[in-house]
């Protein structure tokens, strides 16, 4: 089956009622703040997406994705590949009353000013939150072994013996 565009925005209501399942990439030209937080975005995303009405008659966008980036290793720093994989799951924000509405499980999504969802920033903002907070090889992997970091204390010759700046306070007190 051949992979075709995510279309840019869709209205929810519309989808949900006809049930619509979109399965297709997004190019990566168009993951502009994807790319601004890692090294490269190496491939098209591959996202599947459904519209549909749950049991509250709440419209649900539910869908996975997944990308391909370049990451800079913290400890060594090397480029090294990381698969980003993500899953979710929307209802639209129509007022606060669709927010005490909505389920936990859901998060919430802003419509545009025509009533439409740009799913393009929707999937961009996951695969960001789901890169994750400090990109690190396999220990396996790394040319850095972790038995040669420090942590804790100072060598010697680093620690130079200072005076207290506390010290002044003392002389107050008397």
């Amino acid at each position: 089956m051949q992979k075709v565009k995510i279309p840019r925005t869709v209205d929810p209501a519309k989808a949900a009622q006809k049930r619509l399942d979109y399965n297709g990439i997004i190019q990566v030209s168009l993951l502009k703040r994807v790319a601004e937080s890692v090294e490269g975005v190496k491939r098209d995303a591959e996202v599947s997406l459904s519209f549909e009405l749950d049991e509250q008659r709440l419209v649900v966008i539910s869908g996975k994705a997944n990308v391909e980036v370049d990451l800079e290793c913290q400890r060594c720093n090397e480029v090294f590949a990381h698969e980003c994989e993500v899953q979710f799951t929307y209802t639209p924000y129509y007022s606060e009353k669709s927010e005490q509405d909505a389920p936990e499980e859901y998060d919430l999504v802003d419509l545009n000013e025509y009533g439409e969802v740009d799913l393009i920033q929707l999937v961009e903002d996951e695969f960001i939150l789901g890169l994750p907070q400090v990109a690190m090889h396999d220990e396996a992997d790394c040319s850095v072994d972790s038995s040669n970091l420090v942590f804790g204390d100072l060598p010697e010759e680093i620690v130079e013996e200072k005076p207290n700046p506390f010290e002044v306070l003392k002389n107050l007190k008397r």
